[in-house]
Order: structure tokens, then sequence, then C-alpha cells
């Protein structure tokens, strides 16, 4: 243990006009020191602050007890509870411009950070041992990527966030062919190590409620870390796997994590299930039931140790239904991809991985047809926000001249799948599992060890 606690950069706001509370007193790199209400703007590519415009400003608090808030910061972005709040954070703000707009920066203790996290993934009075587990992932998913952690070659910078349209164009019968694939990742991020929202993990400062089970539990995995081969695991996680958890390539970079593979959420496979889910008629079969799992659950204590007040809005996601017409889901994907498909004749699954989730998705309209993929495009194009996941079969009815008027999609699960599915380790505290036991539940083949 030579590594010393490391410091971050997190992302939290972007905007013209970034009003923040200074609550004590900060000294500014402009060599003044400042305390209370301020206000900065974004002026011609600069920093505009007291009557000056500044390449970049950093507010450090003159004594550890000090803290700030920012104004109105946007929490679900894309979500369907996307909503603005006041969030007060810990450490130093930084001010940068970004994208011709101002960024606010909070660079943070990485446990300081995961206080946070804990408190902002799920509620602060889960179970001690999930609360542990969830400070183990949390904080190798952030390190995988430091300096703690060097990464072995650059395939990461090679593939990350690419789409691939080689074969995107208009075909001789007028349609657009081909594939639309796209994939998110982290690495999006190139001013900051991380941001505040879903798109990396849920980080909002002290605002959510901690508890001393929280702070225990971040103390007693201090430094602790999920390892392979040598490595910091890429630690992912999700709201409900639906039974299985998702290979990591199936969602993000062609890259294969051995400890990010498929895991059946349950002490025993279910019976009268064949267990291939790439398998379009197996997928039918697992999606339209309900087998028992870890995180096949409605016990609302368990929940609430998960999901925080927004996230209880959702009452189903083990199994959902969405409906949609053809009016509906016509002009949902057009809005949502940008492409006017005309009707939608047809939803057809081309390839499914390890949990069912839809990797590709052709969508057949009487003016294009195109392959959409990974899972989290798919969702974008089906939805508002984001379906709840991508583990969906597709039902038809009402054909009027081969065109059908409504459109029915059965789903399994809330989220990506992969790694950790945290209303299943839930489940898994509150049935005695341990920390430890719970992680290697779900990173099959990965061990613990503390780094710093």
């Amino acid at each position: 243990m030579n590594a010393v606690e490391p410091i971050i950069n997190v992302g939290i706001l972007s905007s013209n006009t970034i009003n923040f509370v200074l609550n004590g007193e900060f000294i500014c790199s402009n060599g003044q020191v400042y305390s209370g209400q301020q206000t900065a703007e974004y002026n011609d590519g600069k920093v505009f602050f007291d009557e000056e415009d500044f390449d970049e400003l950093l507010f450090e608090p003159a004594v550890e007890t000090a803290s700030f808030d920012l104004i109105d910061v946007v929490i679900g972005i894309n979500f369907h509870w996307e909503r603005k709040e006041n969030q007060r954070f810990k450490g130093a703000l930084q001010l940068s411009v970004i994208s011709e707009q101002l960024t606010a920066i909070n660079r943070i203790k990485v446990e300081d950070y995961l206080t946070s996290v804990i408190s902002s993934e799920m509620s602060a009075t889960a179970s001690d041992e999930l609360l542990k587990a969830h400070a183990v992932i949390s904080r190798s998913w952030l390190l995988h990527a430091s300096p703690l952690n060097p990464p072995k070659g650059d395939l990461k910078n090679q593939v990350s966030n690419k789409i691939d349209n080689t074969n995107f164009n208009s075909s001789p019968s007028g349609r657009l062919g081909g594939a639309y694939i796209k994939w998110y990742e982290r690495d999006a991020h190139t001013h900051f190590d991380v941001c505040a929202d879903d798109h990396c993990q849920r980080y909002q400062g002290i605002t959510r409620a901690t508890t001393n089970a929280v702070e225990a539990a971040i103390q007693i995995t201090r430094g602790e870390m999920l390892m392979y081969d040598g490595e910091i695991c890429d630690a992912r996680f999700s709201k409900s796997c639906g039974g299985a958890s998702e290979t990591f390539e199936n969602c993000w970079a062609p890259e294969h994590h051995p400890y990010l593979t498929k895991v059946i959420d349950n002490p025993e496979a279910p019976e009268g299930f064949d267990l291939d889910l790439t398998i379009e008629a197996n997928a039918q079969k697992w999606i339209r039931q309900s087998p028992p799992a870890f995180c096949n659950t409605t016990d609302k204590k368990v929940l609430e140790q998960v999901l925080n007040n927004y996230d209880q809005e959702t009452t189903d996601f083990y199994r959902w239904k969405v409906d949609y017409s053809q009016a509906e889901i016509a002009e949902l994907l057009a809005r949502r991809s940008g492409i006017d498909f005309g009707e939608i004749i047809d939803l057809v699954p081309i390839v499914r991985g390890e949990s069912g989730r839809l990797i590709k998705l052709k969508i057949i309209g009487t003016k294009q047809t195109i392959v959409v993929g990974k899972e989290l495009e798919i969702r974008k194009w089906l939805s508002n926000s984001h379906l709840y996941s991508s583990a969906f079969v597709i039902d038809k009815f009402d054909l009027v001249n081969g065109i059908p008027q409504r459109f029915t999609l059965t789903g399994a699960g809330w989220g990506h799948g992969v790694g950790l599915c945290q209303i299943g380790a839930a489940v898994m505290g509150e049935k005695g599992y341990k920390y430890d036991e719970i992680l290697l539940h779900y990173f099959r083949g990965a061990e613990l060890k503390r780094m710093y």
C-alpha cells in the first residue's frame, strides 16, 4: 500500500451563468479571498468574475469544514425524472470554459467523493453489507482508469464512442441501409475525470443526507478495490439485471473482461429455462416469464435501500411493458433518431447478448430500414428518455395493409445489466450475505485488495 489517496475532478454543471455560494472563506486563484453569494458568467471564451475575465478560476477552502453550493444543478439528464436542485459540496471549486460554456468542476478526495456517491446512488439507510459492497465497486470503477491502474495499451481510446456506419448509405430501393452502432463511455469527458450524473456515477455532493453507516462503510473499505490479474476492475453496476447479467463488450467497447460476464442472479439456475439467452426462442421465454432471482422482489423495505425518492417513481423494473400506437412509435423514432422511417412495419431482433438484451435491432419502416445498437442507443431511440433496458420482446397488433397499428414491448430489468445488480445485491444483504460474497457473486474470478 504505497499509493496515497487520489484527488479527482468531477464535472457538475455547465451553463452560461453559474451562481454559487461559498459557505466560509475560499482562496481564489486570482489572489483574493471570497465568501457568500457569487456569480460567474461566460464571456467570449473567458470566465467573467468580479468584473474581470479569467482563463480559469479555482476556489480552494481556507479550512476543511468550508463548503460551497451550486444553484440549479440538473440531475437525471435526459431521464424521465430530470429536474434541477441546489447542491452542496466539499473540496475545491474550479470554473473552466468548455464548449463555449462555463463548467463547474469539484476537486475532491476519492473517499469524500464516495461518501456522496453511496448516498446518491442509493438510500443511505441501506444495509451495512450493501453499503460496503457499493463502496468497493464505486471506488474500483472510479480508479480503474487512474494512474493507480495504468491501462494495458490504448484500446479504450481507440474504440470508445465509435459509430459503425460503414454501410450507412441509401440503398437502391431508396431505403437507408446498414447499421448505426454506438456506445457511450466515460472517456467522453476530457476536461475532468467523471461527471456527476448517471452517465458516470450519481454524485450530488453532501446534498443527500448521509449516515454513520455510510461513513463507516467507506472507512472500513478505505482503499479497497476489486482486482483481476493485477489490475483494478472496471466495476460496473445497474439497478436490476432482470435475472441475468450482461457481458461488458455487448454494451461498450469490444474488450473482454473475464469478471464482467453473464451471471444468473440466483443461487441455482431456474428450472425450465434454456439459459442460452442469445437464442431468440430462449430469450422470448425468459423475458415473458418471471423466473426467481435475487432482484425479483417487491419488498418495499429492500427497494427503499436502493431507490431514492425519484427512482421510486418507477414501479415496475424486473418485468415491464410499454405500449405504442403506430403514430406514437413512428413519431418517437423519427424524433429520437433523426431518421424518417415512415410508418413502422416491424422491429426485428438481430443480435442478443448473454442476458437476452438486444445488442442489434432492425427497424423496418416504409421509408427506411436500419439496424441500431448497442443497447443504450436502442433504449434512447425507443423512449422519450431511456427505455428501462434493451432486454425486450416485441408484439404487433391490428395489422392494416401489413402495417401494425400497435406495438407492445415486454421487457426485463432496468439498466445495462453489467456487473453488480443493485436490487439483487440489496436482497443478498438482507439475506445475510457479506459484502465480499455479494461482490464475488457478481464479479466472478475477481479478488479484493487494499491499494492505499
